[in-house]
Formats: C-alpha cells, structure tokens, sequence
C-alpha cells in the first residue's frame, strides 16, 4: 500500500489526469507552466511522450526537494504518424475519419521528479476503432468538445463508448496516465 509522505505535485492541466489521481486517493496540488512541447525530429512515438515528460519535469525540478512532481504527456500515433489536438472541427473531423475502422496505439510518457532526481517510463495501449459514421462524428464534435484531446477523442466520451470494439493494454494509459504504472512508480520512491 502506497503511504504517501510528502506533498504531490500534478503538473497537468488535464482534467482526466486530476480524477485519476483523485480516484487513486492521492493528496496533490495542481501547478502550471506554460512551456514548449517541441520535440527532435526522428523520435518514435514512445520517445516523444518521455521526451515532452521530461522536459515539463525539468521546468518543476526545484519543486521536487519538497514534493513529488508528476508530469506527463499522451501522444496517439496512427502507423507511426502523430495525431495530436485538432485545431478546429474540421480537423478533428479528419483525425477522427483516420481512426474510424481501424487501429492505434496511444503512448504516455510519465515522469517522476523526487529530490532533484527524474525517473521516466512510458506505457503503449492499441486501440481498435469500430467503423464511424458521418453523423457520429458530427455529433461528438458537436457535442463533446474533442479539442484538448490527442487523437481527438476521449476514450471515457460518448465516441470511446459506442466507437472503441477493445483495446489490448491500459485504459487508463488512454486516459492519459497509465495509473498501475504510476501506483508502481510512487512505491519505488
């Protein structure tokens, strides 16, 4: 059992990434840094996501001699290509006729940053879309706000409830924070 003993800090703006936390019962606080989540051409998906973790932990590090720092971040990747937050409708309209019928993984990359020191790990869920329609599209657009989503969807939306056949992996991965990975993590410490 996980006995937590000094302050967490979650530095995500996620809402998802908040209630899994809630949901595991840990204490923590929220705290935000606008930053750069650019990357070096040539990484693999898995890469990216501890990439851009590490980068968002070593913007906190003078925070982890007093707390436990948490940062992450969920790339959904299709044949190797990355498809991150739609910038409008129409955009999350085409990532989403991308994923209609077929499959992909979702990648988050977590790190940890505890007394000035940083561990990272990374967790792959594949995921098989059921074919879309036009009008379902439409209306998770309409209605779900896909646009602060990697791969324009919320597996826990209304589109991951009648569109995802089954996923072979984490769910919570998907979510966007591979919670058991966490839990694991946090006990290391």
């Amino acid at each position: 059992m996980y006995q937590q003993t000094l302050p967490i800090i979650l530095a995500s703006k996620s809402p998802r990434r908040q209630e899994l936390l809630k949901s595991m019962n840990l204490d923590f606080e929220v705290v935000l840094k606008e930053l750069d989540e650019s990357y070096p051409v040539g990484l693999l998906p898995a890469e990216i996501a501890v990439h851009i973790a590490e980068k968002k932990a070593a913007a906190f590090l003078e925070l982890s001699f007093a707390h436990i720092v948490i940062t992450a971040d969920t790339i959904v990747a299709y044949k190797n290509q990355i498809l991150g937050k739609p910038s409008d409708a129409k955009h999350a309209k085409e990532i989403l006729e991308t994923l209609s019928g077929t499959n992909h993984q979702v990648y988050t990359g977590v790190s940890i940053s505890y007394n000035g020191k940083t561990a990272s790990f990374f967790d792959v869920t594949e995921v098989f879309f059921n074919e879309l329609t036009a009008e379902q599209i439409d209306y998770y657009i309409t209605n779900c706000n896909p646009f602060d989503k990697a791969g324009a969807y919320g597996i826990q939306d209304w589109i991951g409830l009648i569109g995802v056949e089954k996923i072979i992996g984490s769910y919570t991965n998907v979510m966007g924070l591979p919670t058991e990975k966490l839990y694991n993590a946090l006990l290391s410490i």
